[in-house]
């Protein structure tokens, strides 16, 4: 019944046509009357894209920047509980497993909430040193910042790093005081720490606008913000509106042109098993949809070069904490989209039409490097799945795509260079990929030095430690052998009995010595750092470890054999672990190394003797986790990494090749 009818429609509609028409003026077929009416539609489509897009005078795209343990994570969830976000547990920005272990933010997120009409885009930073490079590339994306800092403590090396960062892309940050809830916080203590900031800002070079930087009081354990300092608001009061607020007044909306073609420059790249790259950033300009086409680019020093085009399959936005699709996006925006295979971080996605790339950003050099190898020990293979050089080198490409703080050089044998800040950025990489079933061998970290006018600099860093005054001079006795040198040293205001010290050391002196500062203060200390200048090579260190206890045995380690063996020092195994030739089992208590059996098992004889091998009691071993032994292990020394394990060994396991070794070294 339909199809006669649809025929006769089509032919009468036809018949028309053809009568109206004049011979100077063919009608036209139905395929053109398509294309005219598609492209009305996309012109339509486009001018109501537009109108529908959020005005960028309502975004506020603002990051959280502070030193480490300021609060900067607690303070994004109480910001997302207050504008009605869903919080499935606390510290809901940090979704990396080895994140929620640790508690440190090691990755920037993104994420968006609605509050008084607007839409504030906000960015958690780690606070870490090591994860600077996070920090300098979203830093970028934001035109304003809020800086947190404890009310207790003031600011501390981080502090003033994330600071210049923010001070160098020109933001005008808003102070908050957070942690006011102390019983040790007072009005005056605000005063002097807010004093403090002041000078931190004037000698970063601030310029007036920034130097007259709003100061708020808040309590982010509590969920409260205050524009005075108060340390009990009025329940009415006692929530973050008054920070939401200041962002809004004092954080500029982005200046963009909706109009002119799309670009946006990639900050951010995650990997989906259906999706593939989910590239994040800024919109600098025009707007975007799904289905629009686009291509990479990216600056060359031949000039600009066009990586892939392609068709963007999805858009989407974080809001509170989950993430949502989304149908177009405008300029000033942050977003992420799907649909191109090539570009990473640093890139830029435009038009079609467009062939200028975005400035990117400049990150910090690495100042020191591990080398990533094949696990070549006698237990090589038992634990892990991924053995081979091919598929580390794969790993760790992938790694220095999505952290641009990291560089990958191809080193000898199957081996990798892997530069990065300092040892805990490195053994992040190292424990993620122990964890995804990979075995390899790691050398100990090597600084990376300069050479300028004929003068070899080395990195040296920025040093604060806060300790109890029984224990400066065992801190002072050991860094003065790591070649450190004090800059102020005086006690803590608000804490009798704490001292604090400001040190400026070499890269290469603190390496391993956070576990000896914990032990030196029975972990009532503190201490941060930050990379600050290169300077004039220091020498050489002093004696800062002794000699250890080599394997000479290949087996099972017996309790007969340590009992013996444990007056010559601290043990790092126990009754039952494997070991073979080469591998360090202990701690000399003298400077040189010694070669020991660990795996001698007692005689047998017809006589029966008075004791028994059930009264051998022996100490707690020293087990040591993944970063103490990357700052343990010495230059001839390697640490063997499986998903089960974690061994030291010598670089050379046979004791004829050591001795060799280590004569030529003397030569």
């Amino acid at each position: 019944m339909a199809g006669p009818l649809l025929r006769s429609l089509w032919s009468s509609t036809r018949n028309t046509l053809s009568s109206s028409s004049s011979p100077s003026k063919p009608y036209l077929r139905p395929s053109a009357l398509a294309r005219t009416f598609s492209a009305a539609t996309a012109a339509t489509d486009a001018t109501l894209q537009r109108s529908s897009l959020l005005d960028p005078a309502r975004l506020r795209n603002v990051a959280v920047i502070a030193h480490v343990d300021h609060g900067k994570t607690t303070l994004m969830d109480r910001l997302l509980r207050q504008c009605g976000a869903d919080i499935p547990h606390e510290r809901a920005m940090d979704s990396i497993s080895l994140e929620r272990e640790r508690g440190i933010t090691i990755a920037s997120k993104v994420t968006s909430v609605f509050w008084n009409e607007n839409e504030l885009n906000m960015v958690d930073t780690p606070g870490h040193a090591d994860f600077g490079g996070e920090v300098e590339r979203v830093v970028g994306m934001v035109e304003g910042a809020v800086l947190v800092v404890d009310a207790g403590e003031g600011p501390l090396a981080q502090t003033k790093f994330v600071l210049a960062k923010a001070l160098k892309y020109g933001l005008r940050p808003i102070l908050l005081l957070n942690k006011v809830d102390r019983p040790a916080v007072s009005e005056e203590m605000c005063d002097e720490v807010e004093s403090l900031v002041f000078d931190l800002f004037a000698n970063l070079g601030a310029t007036e606008e920034q130097l007259d930087f709003p100061v708020l009081y808040a309590s982010a354990k509590e969920g409260w913000a205050s524009a005075t300092f108060t340390k009990e608001p009025p329940a009415d009061s006692r929530n973050m509106s008054q920070l939401l607020d200041a962002i809004i007044r004092h954080v500029p909306p982005p200046s963009a042109d909706v109009e002119a073609p799309f670009q946006m420059l990639v900050s951010m790249m995650e990997k989906d098993f259906y999706l593939g790259r989910i590239l994040t950033g800024r919109v600098s300009s025009g707007c975007v949809r799904v289905g629009d086409r686009v291509h990479g680019l990216r600056n060359k020093d031949s000039g600009v070069e066009k990586i892939e085009e392609g068709k963007v399959v999805k858009l989407m936005k974080k809001k509170g904490t989950n993430m949502v699709l989304i149908d177009s996006a405008g300029a000033g925006d942050i977003i992420s989209m799907a649909g191109l295979a090539s570009p990473s971080i640093g890139h830029t996605v435009t038009s079609v039409e467009v062939m200028t790339a975005l400035p990117t950003v400049e990150l910090d050099p690495p100042t020191i490097s591990m080398t990533f190898g094949v696990n070549d020990s006698p237990l090589a293979g038992r634990d892990g799945s991924h053995l081979t050089g091919g598929k580390i080198g794969d790993r760790l490409s992938a790694e220095a795509e999505t952290n641009l703080a990291i560089n990958v050089l191809p080193g000898l044998s199957e081996s990798f260079e892997v530069q990065g800040r300092g040892e805990l950025q490195l053994g992040i990489l190292i424990e993620n990929m122990r964890r995804e079933g990979f075995e390899l061998s790691v050398s100990p970290p090597k600084v990376m030095y300069k050479t300028e006018n004929g003068q070899r600099l080395e990195p040296i860093e920025e040093v604060t430690i806060e300790v109890n005054e029984d224990h400066v001079g065992l801190v002072m006795e050991a860094l003065s052998h790591r070649r450190a040198e004090v800059l102020d040293m005086g006690p803590v205001p608000g804490n009798d009995g704490r001292t604090r010290l400001s040190l400026t050391c070499p890269s290469r002196g603190l390496v391993g010595y956070r576990s000896v500062f914990s032990s030196a203060t029975r972990g009532t200390g503190f201490m941060h750092r930050a990379f600050l200048t290169y300077e004039k090579f220091r020498g050489p260190l002093g004696n800062v470890r002794k000699g250890v206890l080599v394997s000479m045995g290949y087996g099972t380690i017996t309790s007969y054999a340590l009992m013996s063996l444990e007056p010559r020092g601290t043990l790092f195994v126990t009754p039952g672990m494997e070991t073979y030739d080469g591998m360090i089992v202990g701690e000399h208590s003298r400077e040189t190394d010694l070669d020991v059996n660990p795996v001698r098992n007692k005689e047998l004889t017809n006589i029966r003797s008075a004791g028994k091998d059930e009264n051998v009691k022996l100490s707690p071993p020293r087990l040591m986790t993944l970063e103490e032994a990357i700052g343990y292990v010495a230059s001839d020394e390697l640490i063997e990494v499986t998903p089960k394990s974690i061994r030291l060994r010598k670089k050379y396991l046979d004791v004829n090749k050591r001795k060799t070794m280590s004569k030529r070294q003397k030569e």
